[in-house]
């Protein structure tokens, strides 16, 4: 499927046989209870709390007297750790350990069963406790209160030494959250205890919100209060030490009621009641490293014919509302909509209805992503158990207590290339199968198969230009920050075809005003981005045209004897062996095709232009890079360029098995020749709009005139009719002379002419051919609309003169 859920971790085969491994040797060594393998046949009741930041996984459990047990398997060396046991029948809300694994903080309420005393605190309905794990000892009440508390550690980017003060979040169901500071000191040797336990220092973090996100990875709060009826979201980060800040505030337009109250990623909630939770209207925060911030949004579901749903992609300053028309009318949802991040994409689906894979690095053009609705193959693979996306790649499904990592299948989505029908499916579907960025050479050899087999098949765009743009762009991105505002990414500026199933509205959005003035890390790229959005305008995306410029003046001052200084046109043709050696580098075998392996001057004057305008581009914008590595990245770009046009060619040639120079053209072609020549004319057509170098025209010296000669006679008639016409040659207008007669004498029925034409204008002493250039001068008389010569005024009487005589000549032996 388009999905490729990885597993990480999976309860049943990851805990639940080392639970029955405890169980049984603790019924082998004649263990009465109280053990934290007494389970009798409670197994459903184990369960995911929690994934840490450092990708711990806490869960519980209860043996047959109702008593909870918390364990903890250890992401990195793949063991379980008991915790802690509580005896008594409770219901876990909420549990985080901290990162030392000393302390653990836990939420309870009252099981609900009927006859049950009340173990809480008198008049609390959640009891909320920090306890001592290491070794087990002293529990501290944090709050017992009549309103659910969530807990959650925070685990700073420290070096491996134990903290001596740990901070914990309290997230109330009031709508509160606090922070608290737990110093901690160890006696006996490695015994931890809480330090001044009976006074912890906390502080509010946050208040009055109605919504709240945890991103475990980076430890960032996102959290929306309504400031007179209008959503504001706000996000906090949380540092190393008990220090944290507002980053930003942005405005939402997005529907959220003050008297709901909706958490995400502060572990299970099972508190709630599913059916209601999945009519509340779905909300998320997505990141990643390049700098992008989106809220995904749906609201609501009003119809079982269609759904809406939102992106807001801040970095961007525009947000796009997607109206989706459900794959099968007869099939109800019943499930809720699902949003995933998947590193420069979001996917967005509903089981058995539709699949969105939506670019967040470069949304502009709805044909850049991919979506999928009916009864399509892909609808019906996706995941129906609800998925929960906690950090990058990491989803959680809470119902199975499995962990994976979810990534783009770049093997499917390759298959899903070649045999889609669709010209907006193909496009999207290139430009995600390049973003996986796994295997660069074999997967560029499958897509130039693909296009070599499906050439004719597109009709939007350019195959052979779109691919080379897009893997160009790809192999240079990873490498440095705000590439993508300065490299092209596609040869599509609009993009005006409908794509079935959906519709979109665009809106611009007011940007994030961030709220501090140094920046590290994720947030100076989002301020970057902010930045570019407020400032730069027109776009900064490079292009050839000052190339093309620059190359034309080079060529006309070459023609009329006029130099550039000797020192300019060195430093341009030395950037040209510079390419030609790194792309000589990139192929280990002689290639078959000799592109860009002749000593040709003019085209290398190109080549060197290239590296010299696209190095000055990026110095002017790109700041903070080493000179070098500029120079380094636009050698590699460069190189990159020409390097798919040759991968491209060889590939033909090797496909048809043909040997080096072996299109001549003294013999007919045959059916793979013609394939080839297909294929170069096509890349010619590709690569001449984006100005790349090739071998330029051929002159007319008497050489490469029967080249040109023998391939315009191999043309189909119509293109070779087409091509004379653009041919400035004798031989060109003796072809199209020779075809306008015929098609002057096709349709001839000689009938007695009433006057003849004007013999004064013709001194021709070939009587014969006097007399047919009257017949055809006659014929065009009578029906000019009907044979008027293309291209000219009319028939050239001197050419038609000496093709005639040519011919007579040629057919008389003489």
């Amino acid at each position: 499927m388009a999905l490729r859920l990885v597993s990480d971790f999976d309860l049943g085969k990851d805990v639940l046989p080392w639970l029955r491994a405890q169980r049984a040797a603790l019924v082998a060594a004649g263990a009465g209870g109280g053990g934290p393998g007494v389970l009798e046949n409670n197994y459903e009741s184990l369960r995911v709390l929690n994934v840490e930041r450092n990708g711990n996984i806490i869960y519980t459990y209860k043996d047959d007297k109702g008593n909870v047990f918390f364990g903890l398997y250890d992401y990195q060396t793949k063991q379980n750790e008991h915790l802690y046991t509580f005896e008594k029948d409770l219901q876990v809300v909420s549990c985080s350990v901290n990162r030392e694994r000393t302390l653990l903080a836990t939420s309870l309420v009252q099981a609900a069963k009927e006859g049950r005393r009340n173990e809480l605190q008198p008049g609390s309905r959640c009891l909320t406790l920090l306890v001592e794990i290491h070794p087990i000892n002293n529990v501290k009440v944090l709050k017992a209160v009549d309103s659910y508390i969530w807990v959650q550690f925070l685990y700073p980017h420290v070096e491996s030494h134990p903290l001596p003060e740990n901070h914990l979040l309290l997230i109330s169901e009031e709508k509160y959250i606090e922070q608290l500071h737990i110093q901690v000191t160890r006696e006996d040797g490695n015994r931890v205890v809480i330090k001044n336990s009976g006074h912890l220092p906390r502080e509010r973090v946050a208040e009055d919100f109605v919504w709240a996100q945890w991103d475990m990875s980076e430890q960032r709060l996102y959290y929306i209060d309504l400031k007179k009826s209008k959503s504001v979201l706000k996000c906090i980060q949380f540092y190393a030490d008990e220090h944290f800040s507002l980053m930003f505030e942005a405005p939402l337009d997005v529907s959220l009621s003050d008297s709901g109250f909706k958490l995400v990623n502060f572990g299970y909630d099972d508190l709630q009641d599913q059916e209601k939770l999945s009519k509340h209207p779905t909300l998320c925060v997505f990141t990643n490293h390049t700098g992008s911030l989106c809220v995904c949004y749906c609201p609501n579901f009003d119809s079982w014919e269609q759904i809406t749903y939102s992106v807001l992609y801040f970095h961007k300053g525009h947000s796009k509302t997607f109206t989706a028309t459900l794959g099968r009318v007869d099939s109800r949802v019943t499930k809720g909509i699902t949003f995933l991040s998947l590193d420069y994409y979001v996917a967005v689906y509903l089981p058995g209805h539709f699949f969105h894979l939506l670019n967040i690095q470069h949304p502009d053009l709805i044909c850049h992503s991919l979506f999928l609705t009916g009864n399509s193959e892909v609808i019906d693979m996706l995941p129906h158990s609800p998925l929960q996306s906690l950090s990058g790649p990491l989803v959680l499904d809470w119902c199975s207590g499995k962990l994976y990592r979810a990534l783009l299948n770049q093997s499917y989505l390759l298959e899903f290339l070649w045999n889609t029908r669709l010209d907006c499916e193909k496009l999207a579907l290139l430009h995600c199968v390049l973003s996986c960025g796994r295997d660069p050479r074999r997967l560029e050899a499958k897509i130039i198969q693909w296009i070599s087999e499906n050439i004719s098949a597109c009709h939007s765009f350019d195959l052979i230009q779109e691919f080379i743009i897009a893997s160009s762009y790809w192999s240079i991105y990873p490498e440095t920050s705000n590439m993508d505002k300065l490299l092209p990414y596609s040869s599509l500026l609009t993009w005006d075809t409908e794509i079935p199933g959906i519709t979109l509205v665009t809106e611009e959005i007011p940007l994030p005003l961030m709220k501090v003035h140094s920046f590290k890390g994720y947030w100076e790229k989002l301020n970057s981005n902010l930045e570019y959005v407020k400032y730069s305008k027109p776009h900064l995306h490079y292009n050839n045209s000052v190339v093309r410029r620059e190359w034309h003046s080079l060529i006309s001052e070459e023609k009329k004897g006029k130099r550039r200084s000797t020192v300019y046109v060195r430093n341009i043709l030395d950037n040209a062996i510079k390419v030609i050696s790194n792309l000589e580098a990139r192929n280990l075998e002689p290639r078959l095709t000799p592109l860009f392996q002749e000593e040709d001057n003019h085209q290398r004057l190109l080549m060197g232009l290239m590296v010299s305008e696209l190095k000055d581009h990026l110095l002017r914008h790109l700041q903070g890079v080493e000179k070098k590595k500029i120079e380094q990245l636009v050698l590699d770009y460069v190189s990159k360029l020409l390097d798919l046009i040759c991968q491209i060619l060889e590939a033909s040639w090797r496909k048809h098995n043909l040997h080096p120079w072996v299109l001549h053209f003294n013999r007919r072609a045959s059916a793979a020749e013609f394939a080839v020549f297909h294929i170069m004319t096509r890349i010619l057509e590709a690569t001449n709009s984006l100005f790349l170098p090739l071998p330029p025209d051929l002159d007319n010296t008497e050489k490469n005139e029967k080249v040109k000669f023998s391939i315009i006679v191999r043309l189909p008639p119509l293109t070779g009719q087409k091509i004379c016409r653009l041919w400035d040659h004798p031989v060109s207008s003796n072809i199209i002379s020779r075809n306008h007669v015929k098609r002057l004498l096709q349709n001839y029925n000689k009938q007695p002419r009433s006057s003849m034409m004007d013999k004064s204008s013709f001194s021709v002493e070939f009587l014969p051919l006097n007399y047919f250039i009257e017949i055809l001068t006659d014929i065009e008389s009578s029906n000019p609309a009907l044979y008027a010569f293309e291209g000219h005024d009319n028939v050239d009487a001197k050419f038609v003169e000496e093709a005639a005589l040519k011919h007579t000549t040629m057919l008389l032996g003489l």
